[in-house]
């Protein structure tokens, strides 16, 4: 099977396009390389530095006909979207859209979708999430997302492409961009190994549902081989405040300094934790990374990275 991941010289999408080679399939990278590193891109795998707004992007869909794309390229910082959600929408909708309607024209029958479990439902009653819960996002990150779900469902009924939207939660481990607002155990992880203080929005007390990566690409491998068409939430059904989170990681490290408080950011949710009763049942999926084992292997990474 021929398979384009778009951002797949990122975090999650290089992962997926080495699991992608070894399963024994050909894979073409699209990343604009904004964020990506060419490095992490595995050999084996063509890149193409394109951003998927372009015209380029949208002619090499045309031409190398993938069976299926592995949408990973995303404004995925929560914070930016706020400050500016015509970029947010520019990359997330308009972007996505254009590879969707290219993928169309060349007769890709698979589409995986990287969406925000985090962020598609907002504010929640019920914990764990399941997928039946509204969706009522508070940023414009998780309205661009379930943006693309919708377009998803519209081009699956109208044009029989199937989709799987993978609402992820908290996405870690080796690799993560420990730069800017987006991974949280990045940039915790980076700081203690560089003998800083961290800092924390807020109080601290907000949760997160914490996923490794190599159980994300778990999924994605699952849901390629399955018959599941539609969304399916990637998490452990586990919630951390961000205070546990900062003393696990300063476990980790060694490294005994205090995190230091900022201002509350906007946009945030207050508690995140999803289901994966659904990814169970229709993927034969489950995490299997906890959390301590995956931090250690987080931080083993970035200490080797000085």
């Amino acid at each position: 099977m021929k398979i384009v991941v778009t951002g797949g010289a990122g975090f999650i999408g290089s992962h997926l396009a080495g699991a992608f080679l070894e399963a024994g399939h050909d894979v073409v990278v699209i990343d604009n390389l904004s964020s990506g590193k060419a490095g992490q891109v595995p050999g084996g795998a063509v890149l193409h530095a394109l951003d998927i707004r372009s015209r380029e992007a949208s002619e090499l869909i045309s031409s190398e006909r993938p069976d299926a794309i592995c949408h990973h390229a995303a404004q995925m910082n929560v914070r930016h979207s706020v400050e500016d959600p015509v970029f947010d929408a520019d990359v997330n909708v308009l972007g996505f859209l254009r590879l969707l309607e290219a993928a169309r024209k060349a007769g890709t029958k698979t589409v995986l979708f990287a969406s925000s479990g985090g962020t598609v439902y907002g504010e929640v009653a019920e914990l764990p999430t399941p997928e039946s819960h509204p969706t009522v996002p508070v940023c414009p990150y998780g309205v661009s997302k379930l943006t693309g779900e919708h377009y998803l469902e519209y081009y699956h009924r109208t044009y029989g492409i199937r989709y799987v939207a993978l609402r992820y939660a908290n996405v870690y481990g080796p690799r993560q961009d420990p730069h800017g607002e987006a991974g949280v155990v990045a940039i915790f992880s980076k700081a203690l190994l560089a003998g800083s203080g961290a800092r924390i929005f807020g109080d601290g007390l907000q949760t997160r549902d914490y996923v490794f990566v190599g159980d994300v690409v778990r999924a994605n491998l699952a849901a390629l081989e399955s018959s599941w068409c539609g969304a399916v939430n990637i998490g452990t059904g586990t919630e951390t405040n961000v205070v546990e989170l900062h003393a696990l990681i300063r476990r980790v490290t060694g490294v005994d300094i205090q995190p230091e408080h900022a201002e509350a950011k906007e946009g945030e949710v207050r508690r995140s934790v999803l289901s994966y009763d659904l990814a169970s049942n229709v993927l034969g999926w489950k995490p299997m990374v906890a959390l301590d084992e995956g931090l250690a292997a987080t931080v083993d990474f970035f200490r080797s990275r000085p």
